[in-house]
């Protein structure tokens, strides 16, 4: 189908202001280009039961870690979610008004962390910070008022691909026991060449240019982008991993990647709900404010995240409805 007519609105608008594309920025303006954008379409944060904001210790020095609790008598089932921009671009902020809305709509407790970004700090940085915040989360779970048996990992993007490579450094390390991935349009693979990557190319929405300035920026080193964890569909073996919820955007340059990821957890053995949403881009999932599948695809993973965290297997459900 066509582009939806909120984000024709929305494509219009930027090709309005005549602001240059991320990728064409130095990285300091873009990341405040980014954190702008993504405030201006997300809507008005919600207010949850309680924010805190504390620091953790991490494999490279200390982290910032951001709380939100919601209403009501704990322990609460856990979400550890990770923000997108391309390993290069956000901060706790860039998700504040998503973690704000799962926390409401799932009841549970979400926590996101300050991942060291790079070029400063490139692979495997980001994904050992957040596998150690994971690790620090589950230990410290009576502390944090949270349910350790009931802890699930998420992200978009970026942060899709870091939940993804949690999974599988939690399944080597032996944990943290990990109960569901919501991996919103994930990065998976740093050499896909796939329809979706080569067809979308307009320069006012995220495009195949995109994707390459964040690799990168992300790999210091070419030959990194074949290791699994940065890589995660390069896995060779994804069977034992928690159940995914996986969303993929029709007009996204990561579209196929991320199918595709859903497809080999499938053939693992793996619960998947994989949902596409048509004449949706990349990023909609952070746009609740302006785009109708934006809140919709929030509502669903919030419906996915409620039956995984839900006290038994038979109430969770993992209808696989990829269009």
């Amino acid at each position: 189908m066509p582009l939806d007519p909120q984000v024709q609105a929305l494509r219009e608008r930027r090709a309005r202001s005549a602001a240059p594309p991320l990728y064409e920025m130095t990285v300091e303006r873009a990341r405040a280009a980014d954190l702008a954008d993504i405030r201006s379409a997300a809507g008005d944060p919600e207010p949850v039961g309680q924010v805190t904001e504390s620091t953790i210790p991490g494999p490279g020095g200390e982290l910032t870690l951001r709380v939100y609790r919601p209403v009501g008598e704990g322990p609460h089932p856990a979400l550890l979610y990770f923000f997108g921009g391309g390993w290069t671009l956000g901060t706790i902020d860039t998700c504040d008004a998503l973690c704000r809305s799962l926390t409401n709509a799932v009841g549970c407790t979400t926590l996101s962390v300050g991942y060291r970004l790079a070029p400063e700090h490139p692979f495997p940085a980001a994904v050992e910070d957040c596998w150690s915040t994971a690790r620090w989360v589950a230990d410290h779970a009576e502390s944090l008022g949270i349910d350790p048996a009931r802890l699930a990992v998420g992200g978009d993007s970026a942060g899709g691909n870091l939940a993804a490579a949690v999974t599988l450094l939690g399944r080597e390390r032996s944990g943290p026991a990990l109960v569901h991935q919501l991996l919103v349009y994930p990065n998976t693979d740093y050499r896909a060449d796939t329809p979706s990557r080569r067809e979308n190319s307009d320069p006012l929405l995220f495009n195949h240019r995109s994707v390459d300035w964040y690799w990168g920026h992300y790999l210091s080193d070419v030959r990194d982008g074949d290791h699994p964890l940065a890589s995660p569909l390069r896995a060779e073996d994804l069977a034992g991993l928690p159940p995914a919820t996986v969303i993929t955007a029709e007009y996204d340059p990561l579209r196929d990647e991320g199918e595709s990821y859903a497809q080999r957890l499938r053939e693992s053995g793996v619960p998947v709900s994989a949902t596409r949403y048509p004449g949706m881009v990349h990023g909609f999932f952070a746009m609740s404010g302006v785009l109708d599948g934006g809140r919709a695809a929030v509502d669903q993973a919030a419906r996915e995240l409620r039956a995984a965290f839900a006290p038994t297997a038979a109430d969770r459900g993992h209808a696989d409805d990829l269009a």
